[in-house]
């Protein structure tokens, strides 16, 4: 297989296109911490969902920039991390 900017894109390493994958443990987290954190709205149980809601995501950028299976996942990643980052500093 020719080794294109498409495919080091979209490819993972079977050649297979890889734009979306099955949550991993740290999306899986912040996904359940998030919905939690619209349930119970106030208190010290929202401040400690919170903290894991952004360290899961944290994680989850964390691991996609670095080991994410093609140069898409990677930059989702990144603007992940991005985001996460801009939205503590205002």
């Amino acid at each position: 297989m020719e080794n294109t900017l498409f495919d080091k894109t979209f490819r993972d390493s079977d050649g297979k296109i890889v734009i979306a994958q099955v949550p991993n443990l740290p999306l899986i987290v912040w996904i359940v911490t998030s919905l939690l954190g619209l349930i119970f709205t106030s208190g010290k149980i929202n401040t400690v969902l919170e903290i894991l809601a952004n360290g899961s995501l944290f994680t989850w950028a964390w691991l996609e920039l670095f080991q994410g299976v093609n140069y898409f996942r990677r930059a989702l990643g990144l603007v992940v991390f991005i985001v996460i980052i801009a939205s503590k500093i205002q």
